[in-house]
């Protein structure tokens, strides 16, 4: 049969959808004049955004390129890296991961071969080292043919409050200001450009998102402890470059909103399905509203629900 016949059998045939291929390149935003990041869509990941659904950012220095997340897939980290060497010819040094969820870790695998040390906080490090295994096949499972090449890498260098990377001309400190949106999160700071990447501890343009092992209240304290640094500049775990004034907006207000309101439910023996019937309308212009609101509820209840037994 010839191709052009075939091609047409095959479009008509259910369910078939000709594979996007994970570009070579990722699109940068450039933030500063040594930091750059490949902004991720404000979206769940999928197949289609190749599970590029956070920021994936990286800082030229003297002594090389510091990255900050592995990314979600083997094929995801080497498009960044393709987009870094079109900015700078500097080797990548390190990579860091702002937690142990499968976009930040799994791309790991893609840098493990090209030999560069992996950074992550200890918590998110065994975190993955025992959980690594189903991140992967979940991102197998969405992510088909774009997976190759993707094994669990953990990260090799650890630590618990403050790492400082001393690359010459700018230091950059990894920190660690308490537990917040998932196990080990932590965030970059470059005191000399007051330049904050908050990872998972800010959100901002979608919603975010409370998981089983999140602890809201005490993300709300490791965000007020982040926020005394005053940073100028921004890059968030999700959406564009802001401003600490959004994230406090759009992060810390909303989690106290939330605990409020399923606080006020149980101190009057409300239950579950009232947790799932808050009114979060006024959150509603972020991105993934839809799919979170009424989980986060749920989850926030049953998170605080046993305090008031």
């Amino acid at each position: 049969m010839p191709f052009h016949r075939l091609l047409i059998v095959l479009l008509l045939v259910p369910g078939w959808v000709m594979a996007e291929a994970v570009p070579d390149k990722l699109e940068l935003t450039k933030v500063s004049d040594r930091v750059y990041s490949a902004i991720g869509e404000t979206a769940p990941a999928s197949y289609e955004n190749n599970g590029h659904n956070n920021n994936l950012s990286f800082i030229i220095t003297e002594k090389g390129v510091v990255v900050m997340n592995g990314g979600d897939n083997y094929l995801l980290a080497k498009a960044l890296h393709n987009s870094i060497r079109s900015v700078t010819d500097k080797p990548v040094k390190y990579i860091v991961d702002e937690n142990a969820q499968g976009h930040a870790m799994l791309g790991n695998s893609y840098w493990r071969d090209q030999g560069v040390p992996i950074i992550a906080h200890e918590i998110a490090i065994e975190e993955f080292r025992e959980h690594g295994g189903i991140k992967l096949a979940s991102m197998q499972n969405r992510n088909k043919e774009k997976a190759k090449g993707t094994y669990v890498a953990v990260p090799d260098i650890g630590f618990s409050d403050r790492y400082d990377l001393d690359m010459g001309d700018v230091l950059i400190e990894l920190r660690y200001f308490g537990p917040g949106h998932s196990p080990g999160d932590i965030a970059l700071w470059m005191p000399a450009e007051k330049l904050l990447i908050t990872g998972d501890l800010g959100f901002h343009q979608r919603l975010l998102a409370v998981f089983d092992d999140t602890d809201t209240g005490a993300w709300i304290e490791s965000f007020d402890r982040m926020s005394e640094l005053n940073p100028a500049i921004i890059i968030p775990g999700h959406g564009a470059p802001t401003t600490l004034e959004v994230l406090d907006r759009e992060t810390r207000g909303y989690l106290v909103f939330l605990r409020d309101a399923v606080i006020e439910i149980l101190e009057r023996g409300g239950g579950l399905d009232e947790a799932y019937s808050i009114d979060q309308s006024d959150y509603a212009y972020l991105d993934t509203y839809e799919e979170l609101a009424a989980k986060n509820a749920g989850r926030v209840y049953q998170h605080l629900e046993f305090d008031y037994l």
